[in-house]
Parts: structure tokens; C-alpha cells; sequence
């Protein structure tokens, strides 16, 4: 389980008496690591990419969201750890608060790291070590994303990531689906139709 350090980060950044999002509690890892993408309106729209890795949600936040087209490559940088329970949040922030704006769970489902299949000496490496070598590789189960998608940091200052599907069975060339597939894989609803919701 995360120690609350690991969420430090994460608190320190929020009054939780002012905002919807949960404070988050420690979990046992789950029996196959989730991965969540939540359409968020802030200052600017993009979507936060989370996967599940050791109790925690590692966090990157794509401009321009994830593409099903393998020869798209989308801008991934790296933001705070978020609690596992975050996954389920869809509400709206308030003004005044960090990250003020609508969160949507656009898509959610399980992963499976493709690294941990390899041999010794040819790639193998577990979650953790995948996010600190900065070459992660997995397979996606969503409601909207399947198949094998990289993660891989680059050299600018080794803040910048880059979020990409890989080619398989699921690639769909030129099929942009955040424009195809705007709605909530949870509920369904719009981001007004969040943002007209109290919370």
C-alpha cells in the first residue's frame, strides 16, 4: 500500500473542504491494475492518462488526448500521483480551487504491462521500474481504448513523455476519437451536462 507520502503532492495542492475530489485512502493494490483517462476543462481542455502503479494512480496530463492511429505520437508530461479512488471522480472543481473545472472519466478500464512478459535482460522490468527507466508498454482494456500503447519519456529535460498506441489488431488510421467519442464511459453524460450537476 502507498504511504501517505506518496500523496503529498496531491493534498498539499487542495482544500478538500472546498472541493469534490476525494482526499484519498490507503488500498491494497488491485487484483488487475486499472487505468483511467478523465477529459478535464480547465484553464485548458486535455486529458489526464492514470495508471495504476504500486497503490497510487501515476498521473500525465495529454493535451490533446490519446489517439487509436498508431502513427500519432500525443505530448504526455508528468503530473501528481493521484489516490486509486480518484478514478471514479467525475464532478466539477470550483473556482478558487486547484485545477478548477469539469472532470469527465472518459475511459476506464484494466491494463496489463506488455514489459513483465519479456525476458530477463530483453525489456523485462516490472511497473515501477518501467515509470523510472521512462519506457513503459502495456495493454490497454477500456471501454474505448484497447490494445498496446507506449509510454516513453524524451529528452526535454526529461519532463516531456510521449503517449502513443502501437500497431496491432486495434489501430484504426486516421479514426480520431476524442472528436468521435466525446462522452463520459461512465455515465454517459456530456461535460455540460457534468458541469450542470451539483456536486
Amino acid at each position: 500500500m502507498p504511504s501517505d507520502r506518496n500523496l503529498e503532492p496531491y493534498r498539499e495542492k487542495r482544500q478538500f473542504t472546498r472541493t469534490p475530489e476525494p482526499y484519498g485512502r490507503e488500498e491494497a493494490p488491485s487484483d488487475k491494475p486499472i487505468f483511467v483517462v478523465q477529459k478535464h476543462d480547465a484553464s485548458h481542455l486535455h486529458y489526464d492518462f492514470r495508471l495504476e502503479v504500486g497503490g497510487v494512480l501515476k498521473s500525465w496530463a495529454v493535451p490533446k488526448g490519446p489517439s487509436v492511429d498508431s502513427k500519432v505520437k500525443r505530448l504526455a508530461m508528468p503530473t501528481e500521483d493521484h489516490p486509486l479512488d480518484y478514478a471514479g471522480f467525475e464532478g466539477t472543481i470550483p473556482e478558487g480551487n486547484y485545477g478548477a473545472g469539469t472532470v469527465m472519466v472518459w475511459d476506464t478500464g484494466t491494463y496489463s504491462n506488455l514489459r513483465e512478459t519479456k525476458p530477463a535482460g530483453r525489456g523485462h522490468a516490472a511497473m515501477e521500474q518501467a515509470v523510472t527507466e521512462g519506457k513503459i508498454e502495456v495493454r490497454l482494456d477500456g471501454k474505448k481504448l484497447k490494445g498496446n500503447y507506449a509510454l516513453i519519456r524524451t529528452g526535454l529535460q526529461g519532463k516531456g513523455w510521449l503517449l502513443f498506441k502501437m500497431k496491432d489488431e486495434f489501430d484504426r488510421p486516421g479514426y480520431d476519437i476524442v472528436v468521435e467519442e466525446p462522452d463520459s464511459a461512465l455515465t454517459g453524460r456530456t461535460l455540460n451536462e457534468i458541469a450542470g450537476t451539483k456536486n
